[in-house]
């Protein structure tokens, strides 16, 4: 009895580490994806004889399809499998830049970035109702973590492997190669089984469908926290460099030097935030106390202006609580989702992203164009508070609906 029950822990054990492993890899290629045309805006610019605005709309296109197909690509998943869904979405990533790289045209950027849109919508509601079905509870936040983490390393990566590859076979083999990148992931989920996730195989008992209603109090409270999220940390992802110069006389080596920290340590702190969120139930509070320390410490940059050797720690430390907080939000749309619904649950709160990725660059780019650069790091202080106010009905709206 005792050679059976370890035997069945450690098959168990391998197929976590094998189904974490293989998305974890998916997760990498879809933030390397998302970087893929803006770091080759100069050869596209000159190649196709377009302006930067007509470039960037290749990238609307792509943020306008991800949002508004995250929402049905959720039920698809819970319908007819994550892992499907999943490959599906590699595949059409990959073909998205290998089509390009055969035909560069512009009407073929604007089509591969709403193929690219389409993919992208796939990988939050696969991965997550994979990582669901597959991972035990109490390791559940340490996954979400990793895989949160790998997706932070795809898109860190991307600059220098897209540039690499430019140099080595030029742009539009730069293009192919990418697209290969994804296949390859394709083939090794189709390579390598793990356990497919859907409303079908999810365990409850035999009491929950795949009409699982999903739009409660508690999911569309935290699609806004998300939204919210996302415009908290975009504005200083995007337009921090810019600000630090054009606000507060940094030098272009040293804004570099921050806006990196930042990065970098919030990829740190969302590997900390997994060990975290296993240890406790009071994933909204962690959030709270984590972005209410970050918005202390952005509003004191916008209203400051702090000498390197302040703002880098300062800019570290919110990284790092914004990375730390990543694996507690994932736990609070975990517990909010019905049995069988994680696809649609991630998908819906997903769109949260999508739209601050629209709004984003309009609303910190207005900022920028009129000479407001503090507001850069203000304004983000601003939606961190809001953040943190939003993230006390998220902690309590779940038990809510229980009673």
């Amino acid at each position: 009895m005792v050679d059976v029950a370890a035997g069945t822990t450690s098959a168990r054990a391998n197929t976590e580490l094998r189904s974490l492993t293989l998305i974890s890899i998916a997760h990498w290629v879809s933030h390397y994806y998302i970087l893929v045309l803006p770091m080759l805006y100069p050869f596209l610019k000159d190649r196709l004889g377009v302006d930067f605005i007509a470039l960037g709309l290749s990238m609307s296109v792509f943020g306008v399809v991800s949002g508004f197909t995250q929402v049905p690509v959720g039920y698809i998943v819970d319908h007819f499998g994550a892992r499907r869904i999943l490959i599906i979405g590699l595949v059409l990533g990959s073909g998205s830049f290998v089509l390009l790289g055969l035909n560069l045209t512009y009407g073929w950027l604007i089509a591969c970035g709403a193929l690219l849109g389409l993919a992208n919508s796939v990988y939050h509601p696969s991965d997550y109702a994979l990582l669901a079905a597959n991972i035990d509870g109490s390791r559940i936040g340490r996954a979400f973590s990793i895989h949160t983490f790998a997706g932070f390393f795809g898109g860190a990566v991307a600059p220098a492997t897209v540039a690499a590859l430019v140099a080595v076979v030029g742009g539009q083999g730069a293009l192919i190669a990418s697209g290969a990148v994804g296949l390859v992931a394709a083939l090794l989920l189709i390579a390598i089984p793990i356990p497919e996730a859907s409303a079908a195989t999810a365990n409850s008992g035999g009491n929950v469908s795949g009409r699982a209603n999903v739009w409660t109090p508690a999911i569309m409270v935290l699609t806004v926290f998300f939204l919210l999220l996302g415009l908290s940390n975009s504005g200083i992802s995007t337009f921090g460099v810019l600000a630090l110069m054009n606000g507060y006389g940094q030098l272009f080596s040293t804004a570099n030097v921050a806006l990196t920290g930042y990065l970098a340590s919030s990829a740190i702190g969302v590997l900390a935030g997994g060990f975290l969120a296993d240890r406790t139930n009071r994933h909204g509070q962690v959030a709270a106390v984590c972005f209410a320390v970050n918005a202390v410490v952005v509003v004191a940059i916008a209203l400051t202006t702090p000498s390197a050797f302040v703002l880098i720690p300062a800019l570290l430390v919110a990284g790092f609580l914004g990375g730390v907080i990543a694996p507690s939000r994932d736990m609070m749309v975990r517990k909010a989702a019905p049995a069988g619904a994680a696809g649609r649950a991630f998908g819906i709160v997903s769109t949260g992203f999508n739209m601050s990725g629209i709004i984003s660059p309009l609303l910190f780019g207005f900022i920028m164009d009129q000479n407001m650069p503090r507001w850069v790091f203000g304004l983000a202080g601003l939606f961190m508070v809001l953040t943190v106010l939003l993230t006390f009905v998220t902690d309590r709206e779940p038990d809510a609906e229980d009673d």
